[in-house]
């Protein structure tokens, strides 16, 4: 068992959903039970999950609750994207958002690999 605090990617992933709850407050009202909730849920669903994985008993398990990560991560990336399409997000909001998401994923993937060997 690790202290989840202590990964870099577990303090990225948190950064991003503080980023995203402030990004998210400019929502239109109309989006609160719908895109802002979902985009709120599945943003800290990433460092949840690094949380919970790092309490498991072995390696097959956290390297399966960072999967999990990986998959909210990308869903947060989809959310941002359609957040923009929608005119929700400014350019300089978006463009600075997807990439500390490309980063979480890229620092997952990374310590997936390490966990795996």
């Amino acid at each position: 068992m690790q202290d989840f605090k202590k990964l870099h990617v577990w303090k990225k992933a948190h950064q991003l959903t503080l980023m995203t709850y402030k990004i998210t407050k400019s929502f239109p009202k109309e989006e609160l039970y719908g895109l802002t909730s979902q985009l709120r849920r599945s943003c800290s669903s990433i460092a949840a999950n690094i949380a919970e994985g790092c309490c498991r008993k072995g390696k097959a398990e956290f390297s399966q609750f960072l999967y999990i990560a990986m998959g909210s991560a990308s869903e947060v990336e989809y959310h941002f994207m359609l957040s923009h399409d929608l005119n929700y997000l400014e350019e300089a909001h978006y463009k600075q958002v997807a990439n500390n998401i490309s980063e979480v994923k890229r620092m997952l993937s990374s310590l997936i690999g390490k966990v795996k060997k």
